[in-house]
């Protein structure tokens, strides 16, 4: 255990693309992912679709690892550890839906289990959690695609409770968006737009169209150090601060090192001084420069 300063370096990107049946999921995974890491062979595609990611393999020679029934926590684990032997950059798991709500999934694991409902959950939990836990502690890029459908809630009418449209829900379990670190929602125009971005590169930003070149802006947000700037010692500052022309100069050198100011405040106030000295002679020089040139004995 140790204490040490917070820093985001080569970071890989955990990140979901959710929309309904047509947006664009899988092509926009794909060229997400060849954003990321500019080979397509270094790009795996843990396909639940009937293979359905083969139709765009004239993109690139990306890899496939394709799953079918049952869709349990354990195979996808196991998918995903083998894209990783393999040294596979940009994971794609297409879809992750099928692990909550397709045949063999969560839901229905729960619902053909005996016993009590409530207690059940408590052994299926951790076989989801796993899951998740796979996803971010992937040593590979990892882009996920959600479905999505229509989403209902009841409310009262003229004393009866009726359905009522509220937009577009994740077929996952509730939460699982908030795990990544970006969250795009294609429309069936594959217009995306970002509900959840923690890299702020997206955040307030208008509906875009996902390419290659979006991969690469996330990419170079991945792989920027946000490691502290090595300040200069107190002997370079110094240097600099002697070699100071103008008041604002030094003034701008001040300020550009506030961890440094306390120590070595006296030395900017003696060249400080100096160049006041040095500018109140000139203009006593220019004082004396008369008129027509020449200067008055």
């Amino acid at each position: 255990m140790q204490l040490q300063l917070a820093n985001r370096q080569k970071v890989k990107i955990k990140m979901a693309l959710q929309g309904p049946s047509g947006s664009g999921k899988t092509f926009g995974a794909l060229l997400l992912g060849f954003g990321l890491c500019g080979d397509w062979g270094k790009i795996a595609v843990i396909d639940s679709e009937n293979r359905s990611s083969e139709l765009y393999a004239h993109l690139g020679r990306f890899n496939v690892v394709s799953i079918e029934a049952p869709f349990t926590p354990e195979k996808y684990i196991e998918a995903i550890q083998i894209c990783e032997k393999a040294s596979m950059e940009v994971i794609i798991i297409d879809s992750i839906s099928h692990e909550w709500e397709g045949i063999g999934g969560i839901l229905e694991i729960h619902g053909n289990m005996a016993g009590n409902s409530y207690t059940n959950w408590s052994k299926l939990t951790p076989r989801h959690n796993s899951f998740v836990q796979h996803i971010l502690q992937s040593s590979a890029h990892i882009i996920g695609t959600i479905r999505s459908k229509q989403d209902y809630v009841l409310v009262e009418k003229n004393g009866k409770q009726v359905p009522e449209k509220i937009g577009l829900k994740g077929v996952t379990r509730e939460g699982m968006d908030y795990e990544f670190t970006l969250v795009f929602d294609l429309d069936i125009k594959q217009h995306a737009s970002c509900s959840k971005d923690r890299t702020t590169l997206y955040m307030g930003k208008p509906e875009f169209k996902i390419c290659v070149d979006t991969g690469k802006l996330i990419n170079a947000w991945c792989n920027e150090s946000t490691s502290p700037i090595k300040l200069p010692s107190n002997e370079e500052i110094t240097m600099r601060v002697n070699e100071c022309k103008s008041l604002e100069e030094l003034l701008a050198l001040y300020n550009r090192y506030p961890e440094k100011q306390q120590m070595l405040h006296p030395e900017f106030t003696k060249r400080r001084q100096q160049l006041l000295l040095s500018n109140n002679t000139k203009n006593i020089a220019q004082q004396k420069t008369s008129s027509n040139g020449t200067t008055n004995s």
